[in-house]
C-alpha cells in the first residue's frame, strides 16, 4: 500500500518535476487540490479517477476525512497520487497526511514541488535575497489554525525578505503589525497573483498602501526592500507556461 505524496507546483505544468510528471501519467486515481491547474490535471492518466478535495466556501473536506480516504484508496489501489499545490510540506499540510498515512501502515513516497513562495516573486522578477537589500527570506502563512497567530512585528527586519502566502484577507492586518513594530511604511511591496499561470499578475506598492490595494487571491506577498527590484520586465510572460 502506497501513497505519492506530490508537489503540483505553482500552476504551469512545465513546473513539474519529471518524477511527478511521471506518476500522473501512470496514477490510478488523482486526489487534488482546488488550485492544483486545469494544465497539471490534463497530464494525468485519462483512465484516471480524479477526486477534487479542495476547500471552497461552503464545501469543504475536513483533513481527517481526507486522510481516511487516502488510506481507504491505498488499500484498493495500487498508483494513488495525493496532487498538492506548491510543495507538500510548504504550508500544505503534506505532514500532517504523511503522519496519518504511516500511522495506517501506509507506505509514503513524497516528491517535492516547486513552492509559489519562491516561484511567484522569481517570475515577477523579484529575488527573495539580493546582495545588498535583503540577506535573508521568511516564509510565513496568513492563515493559521483557530486560535493561533504570527507573530508579524518579530518578523520587521528591513533586512530580510518577507514571504507572506494565504495572506491577502489578512493584508490590512499585516501591513499595521509590521507598521506598529518598526518597519518603514515605505517599505516596497510585490502581490503576485496566480503565479506562473496566464492570469499572473503582479501589484507593486509601499507597505502603507498595502490594505487598500485591489488584489485577490491566490496570491504571494513580498515584503521587503528586494520588491522593489523587477530584473527582467519580461519575464513574466516570456516564463508563463513556456509562452
Amino acid at each position: 500500500m502506497t501513497v505519492h505524496l506530490v508537489g503540483a507546483g505553482p500552476g504551469d505544468p512545465q513546473l513539474l518535476t519529471l518524477r511527478a510528471a511521471g506518476l500522473l501519467a501512470r496514477a490510478q486515481v488523482v486526489v487534488h487540490d482546488r488550485l492544483v491547474s486545469l494544465e497539471v490535471l490534463e497530464l494525468v492518466n485519462a483512465s484516471a479517477r480524479l477526486i477534487d478535495v479542495g476547500k471552497t466556501p461552503g464545501l469543504s473536506h475536513s483533513q481527517s476525512q481526507i486522510n481516511e480516504l487516502l488510506i481507504s484508496l491505498a488499500r484498493e489501489h495500487e498508483v494513488v497520487v495525493r496532487l498538492k499545490g506548491g510543495d507538500p510540506f510548504v504550508f500544505g499540510r503534506g505532514g500532517e497526511e504523511f503522519e496519518a498515512l504511516a500511522a495506517a501502515d501506509v507506505a509514503v513516497h513524497v516528491v517535492p514541488g516547486i513552492t509559489s513562495a519562491l516561484a511567484g516573486p522569481m517570475l515577477a522578477g523579484v529575488p527573495v535575497t539580493h546582495r545588498g537589500r535583503a540577506h535573508g527570506v521568511t516564509i510565513v502563512t496568513g492563515t493559521t489554525m483557530r486560535g493561533a497567530r504570527v507573530n508579524y512585528g518579530a518578523l520587521a527586519n528591513p533586512d530580510v525578505t518577507l514571504v507572506v502566502l494565504m495572506g491577502v484577507q489578512r493584508r490590512a492586518e499585516i501591513a499595521a503589525e509590521l507598521q506598529v513594530a518598526g518597519l518603514s511604511r515605505e517599505t516596497p511591496v510585490a502581490i503576485i497573483e496566480w503565479a506562473s499561470t496566464p492570469r499572473q499578475r503582479t501589484v507593486r506598492c509601499r507597505l502603507e498602501e498595502l490594505a487598500n490595494v485591489a488584489v485577490s487571491s491566490p496570491a504571494v506577498l513580498v515584503i521587503g526592500a528586494v520588491a522593489s527590484l523587477e530584473l527582467n520586465g519580461a519575464l513574466e510572460s516570456s516564463l508563463a507556461f513556456g509562452a
